[in-house]
């Protein structure tokens, strides 16, 4: 989110590649050609963000995985649409702060990853819905749950756990990176929000651990 343009190549085409390639992956994973994208999005994607910086889906998604064991991924992925969000307000209480910057561009720049995947709109506002549609799109598609007692995690252990959770998000190092710097309590409750993962447990089905698949392994012939 943060302004870098050397690195703007990378992430544009590290997305684009996770929106046409991840799906193959996940229905076969003998297709090689779809492994490769994702293995070049995924170096793309590290040069990128080892240049740019995390922020806060990351803070969140590592106590997820600390505190109740849920793949990285997948915690990242329950994650990204409500801090995406959350950074593109327009008048936010604390704002992040690099002096190497002029100031963060959240919502140009989601509307500049909208554009490059091909979602149209004819303003700020339209572009960006329309990433945050396809991303849920793309959840779905590749099966991500709605919440984490889809994961097994048992609601009265998540609560007790909320608290010491959102203090170590807060104080992990990205959340600095971030282009809007949170409170605590926007990070417990709303909106960034860890609650939010929760909130929807009363329609969910019964605690199921999810099985994550196994690629084969085997060398292409």
């Amino acid at each position: 989110i943060h302004e870098i343009t050397k690195i703007t190549p990378f992430f544009l085409q590290a997305i684009k590649n996770i929106f046409e390639y991840l799906p193959r992956c996940y229905d076969d994973g003998n297709d090689y050609e779809a492994r490769e994208k994702m293995a070049n999005a995924a170096t793309m994607a590290g040069i990128a963000f080892a240049n740019a910086f995390l922020g806060i889906c990351h803070s969140m998604a590592h106590k997820l995985g600390a505190f109740h064991h849920l793949p990285h991924g997948i915690s990242n992925a329950l994650l990204i649409t409500e801090v995406m969000r959350f950074n593109v307000s327009p008048a936010p209480k604390k704002m992040a702060t690099f002096s190497q910057y002029a100031y963060p561009k959240a919502m140009e720049r989601y509307c500049e990853c909208a554009r490059y995947v091909g979602v149209e709109g004819s303003t700020e506002e339209e572009l960006f819905e329309g990433l945050i549609k396809k991303i849920d799109e793309l959840r779905k598609r590749i099966e991500i749950r709605e919440n984490v007692r889809m994961y097994g995690v048992k609601e009265q252990d998540f609560m007790e756990s909320l608290d010491a959770m959102t203090k170590q998000a807060f104080d992990d190092q990205c959340t600095g990176a971030n282009p809007r710097y949170p409170l605590m309590s926007e990070i417990r409750d709303e909106p960034a929000s860890l609650r939010l993962l929760i909130a929807s447990a009363e329609m969910a089905t019964e605690p199921a651990s999810v099985p994550i698949r196994n690629f084969p392994t085997n060398k292409r012939k």
